[in-house]
């Protein structure tokens, strides 16, 4: 029991102190020291054919797409995953869009790229971009303290906005939680508020002083939300909305308020259950991810949001977020896993920027690798780890071990940090 409760803390991004929601870790993914590339550069500069050859990513030839087959088959056997869909897409090396498996164990319905998905902590992406756009719009500082907005958080007075969206702010993660995990568990259609997440959270002491490390937490995006709805006048599904997901022409992407799932989409698989047993969760309401993890997309929406979230570009040419603010998102300080960095809701491992998201049921990881101007999109039907290593993670390394053998994507599992 212990083990399916931790687990929900990663929220997006790996077993690394990220996840249930998981990428990074609700919604997780925990990281090293990379070097990032300069939002500036990747949006005034893109590379040109040139550089994309330089980057050392493969032509998708039908020899290395026929290696692309074998290592996802390989890996969804030996992970025990129903389903897998895999995009990857580049300007001049070709493109592969290719599903594998079943969406539906009982009926045998087969994987297909054109289902919905939950995405767990890739919610964070879009969460930190809402508080980005009110940076630009002089309504909030990523240096003022949290306590200036939102009353009653520990270390409110200190904890910046900015080391909540960079995970260093010490809050102890309310999916980590055992009272949250039976509630969630006992009664997956149960609404939570964001209030009750955060009483989950606070009832712990702080871990470490704000700066001091990395951690990731999902209560930190649920503060995040708040302070886009007090500071915006308008809820958080509704800022994105009209901000984010019409400007980027995402029309099959939402943040639901409650259980409904578009159709057609596949069947989730989880063990993170009451009695740890594999259960359906595909229904359960994903109001307890709320900003950290709880909206919905498809593959090529997310084939659009990588190359947006990454360079700050939306796909007509305009700003989502300006130059210089998208250069910080993308800076940051050292964390625990070598040659994978997290900046502010988004990460770069061995240079590739995105998140991950895993939620009982459903994993994603949505990947731009700028030299090449690449995308890798992942998305399948269960969170169901393979020796605590989150699935998408698995399938993430196998196929850039292919397509870009100098950039690896590559989250190894790490104990949860205190």
């Amino acid at each position: 029991m212990t083990h399916s409760y931790r687990r929900l803390h990663r929220g997006a991004v790996t077993a690394v102190a990220v996840g249930a929601l998981m990428v990074p870790t609700a919604g997780g993914a925990a990281f090293g020291a990379p070097a990032y590339l300069p939002a500036a550069t990747a949006a005034a500069d893109p590379p040109s054919p040139s550089d994309s050859s330089a980057s050392g990513f493969q032509e998708l030839t039908p020899a290395v797409r026929r290696q692309i087959d074998e290592a996802v088959q390989k890996v969804q056997q030996e992970a025990k995953v129903p389903g897998v869909t895999v995009g990857v897409w580049t300007p001049d090396k070709g493109n592969y869009v290719r599903s594998f498996g079943v969406a539906d164990k009982s009926t045998g319905q087969r994987m297909t790229p054109d289902l919905f998905t939950r995405i767990g902590s890739e919610t964070k992406t879009f969460t930190v971009t809402a508080l980005l756009q009110l940076v630009d719009r002089g309504k909030v500082t990523l240096d003022d303290p949290i306590g200036k907005y939102i009353s009653g958080v520990p270390n409110g007075d200190t904890i910046t906005l900015r080391q909540l969206a960079g995970m260093r702010s010490g809050l102890y993660n309310y999916s980590e939680d055992p009272d949250f995990f039976k509630a969630l568990t006992t009664d997956p259609q149960r609404p939570f508020t964001p209030q009750e997440l955060l009483n989950y959270a606070f009832r712990h002491p702080v871990l470490f002083p704000p700066g001091e490390k990395f951690y990731y937490s999902n209560t930190n995006l649920i503060l995040l939300g708040l302070v886009v709805e007090k500071e915006s006048g308008r809820r958080l599904s509704d800022f994105i909305q009209k901000n984010i997901l019409t400007p980027a022409g995402l029309d099959d992407t939402s943040f639901p308020d409650d259980a409904a799932f578009p159709t057609p989409h596949a069947q989730g698989y989880t063990n993170q259950t009451a009695t740890g047993k594999v259960e359906v969760s595909t229904d359960w309401n994903p109001s307890w991810g709320w900003a950290a993890g709880a909206m919905i997309s498809t593959l090529q929406d997310l084939r659009v949001w990588a190359r947006t979230v990454a360079t700050g570009i939306l796909p007509d040419g305009r700003t989502m977020v300006s130059p210089a603010t998208q250069k910080q998102r993308l800076t940051t300080p050292p964390t625990t896993i070598p040659g994978a960095g997290y900046g502010l809701g988004i990460f770069d491992v061995q240079g590739w920027i995105g998140h991950n998201g895993s939620l009982p049921g459903y994993e994603s990881l949505t990947i731009y690798l700028p030299s090449a101007r690449a995308t890798l999109v992942v998305v399948l039907n269960t969170d169901i780890g393979q020796d605590d290593t989150e699935p998408s993670t698995l399938f993430g390394q196998a196929i850039t071990k292919i397509i870009t053998p100098e950039h690896v994507f590559d989250l190894p599992a790490q104990p949860a940090a205190r």
